[in-house]
């Protein structure tokens, strides 16, 4: 089966419990990928073309077919949640990790990026409040083009 759009996304969908739901789970990275080929948990294999700039989501349905639905589910990545107390240590950890060129996204009050063993000892160094977590996420970091 070739999946050519997104159809949906399960977080829209009623009544979740009456259906049967396999799942295509990929890396966080994966959800950039338009063109792939998947197997889902239940061994159906599937070839994934996009159109360009198309964009895979966590939830994103794939194909339905009366109660069975085939859905993306995106494994949980490595990340530190930066959480300043204030708008001064936020000052400072957006120049910090700028100056890196990370890619971050944004929650509520937090700041997540990437895993990466010298950020968080920056961030030790520096007393800014972080975690290190298994988090499952959205959408996958993209990297964004830059020049000086």
């Amino acid at each position: 089966m070739i999946i050519e759009k997104v159809i949906g996304n399960i977080e829209d969908k009623q009544d979740i419990q009456a259906f049967h739901i396999e799942k295509v789970i990929l890396e966080s990275d994966g959800l950039l990928k338009r063109i792939q080929r998947v197997k889902t948990d239940h061994g159906t294999e599937l070839g994934i073309s996009l159109s360009p700039n198309s964009v895979l989501r966590d939830g994103d349905i794939l194909h339905e077919d009366g109660n069975n639905l085939i859905v993306i589910s995106v494994k949980a990545d490595d990340v530190l949640v930066i959480r300043p107390v204030d708008m001064m240590q936020m000052g400072i950890v957006a120049h910090m990790l700028g100056n890196r060129h990370l890619p971050a996204q944004f929650e509520e009050d937090s700041m997540i990026v990437q895993y990466d063993y010298l950020i968080e000892r920056l961030l030790k160094e520096e007393n800014l409040s972080y975690t290190r977590e298994n988090k499952k996420l959205k959408q996958a970091f993209r990297h964004v083009d830059h020049s000086h």
